[in-house]
């Protein structure tokens, strides 16, 4: 009884192991995905939306750089914070919980309870 026990725990914590793999490779992937979201807003607003608001303010809307600046800025932001809402739904904790290991650990729980009442009843 004692050895299956034993064998029960290791498994778990091999399981623990994997689910936190997994978790970690999710941080990973929303860390990455953050960075390019600042990495994009960044340059796409600094190299873009000069040239783009030079060609506005002079071929669109006449000497209305301003305006053309402020349009295209939304554009850059809207992208933005797209990729960091994305990057941050990655991040969320409910997505790093390792359900699976919670769910067998409460099941062996429940079955060694029984083993254990049910050899106790047999002495």
């Amino acid at each position: 009884m004692a050895a299956s026990g034993a064998a029960l725990i290791r498994g778990e914590v091999r399981l623990a192991r994997l689910e936190l793999a997994q978790a970690v490779e999710t941080i990973g992937r929303g860390a990455v995905l953050v960075a390019v979201a600042a990495v994009l807003g960044l340059l796409g607003s600094l190299s873009m939306v000069v040239a783009l608001v030079l060609l506005a303010g002079e071929q669109w809307i006449p000497r209305l750089y301003w305006l053309a600046a402020l349009l295209l800025m939304m554009v850059t932001g809207a992208l933005a914070a797209l990729f960091a809402s994305r990057g941050r739904a990655l991040l969320a904790p409910s997505r790093l919980v390792p359900d699976q290991t919670i769910t067998t650990v409460k099941e062996n729980t429940t079955w060694l309870k029984h083993q254990l009442t049910s050899a106790a009843k047999s002495r």
